[in-house]
């Protein structure tokens, strides 16, 4: 089911801040409470961090894993060679189960996984046109964050992204807003602070067909 949450439309906020969370989502921005289970959560946790099944990678700040494709960082695109061939038996379900509730049309091919521990965040930042179709969707594993969104105009806000929610980013949200994770140990939700730990983020895209084999 499609949850829209009235969680966006804040303004002013220092990085050294903890604002307050009002408002209402970008036009094109779904969350979905609980796309997962926790012992689904658990799962893919443990696969996640198995070495023999996954791989972490250093190249940021923060950890992360490719499948599908590799994202080329520093060119800020896939190249035509970045395949790396298909998802993993753990990301089919999640995919099928997006295409069955029609967040994507097609299954998507590409999952960036990105470790985020307390303090650590991700720039503001639109995922590319040009490599990546219409629909973004992240799933939250491991503890709530905030996820920033922002414009040229000035319009910003921030929204609750809770343990195990799916966001969705479509139309105005995927293409006109940034969105980024602000590096604090802490944030404050409905003026109660809460304090992060190790999330994990799985970043589901398609790529565009330029780029397939």
């Amino acid at each position: 089911m499609h949850t829209e949450l009235a969680l966006f439309g804040v303004t002013g906020i220092g990085d050294d801040e903890l604002p307050a969370i009002a408002g209402s989502l970008p036009e094109g921005a779904t969350i979905v409470p609980d796309f997962v289970s926790s012992i689904q959560e658990r799962a893919l946790i443990r696969v996640l961090d198995d070495p023999s099944t996954a791989s972490w990678r250093s190249d940021l700040k923060r950890r992360v894993q490719h499948y599908g494709y590799r994202y080329d960082y520093r060119a800020k695109g896939v190249s035509d060679a970045a395949r790396l061939g298909p998802l993993p038996d753990w990301a089919m379900p999640l995919c099928q189960q997006m295409v069955e509730e029609e967040y994507f049309r097609e299954l998507p091919d590409q999952v960036i996984v990105n470790e985020y521990l307390p303090g650590q965040g991700i720039a503001p930042h639109v995922d590319q046109p040009n490599c990546f179709g219409p629909v973004v969707a992240s799933l939250s594993l491991g503890s709530d964050t905030v996820m920033r969104f922002s414009r040229d105009d000035d319009i910003q806000g921030e929204v609750l992204l809770p343990n195990r929610s799916l966001i969705i980013l479509q139309r105005a949200a995927r293409y006109d807003f940034k969105h980024s994770i602000p590096q604090r140990r802490k944030d404050s939700i409905n003026g109660q602070t809460s304090t992060r730990h190790r999330r994990i983020s799985l970043t589901f895209r398609t790529v565009l067909s330029r780029h397939r084999p």
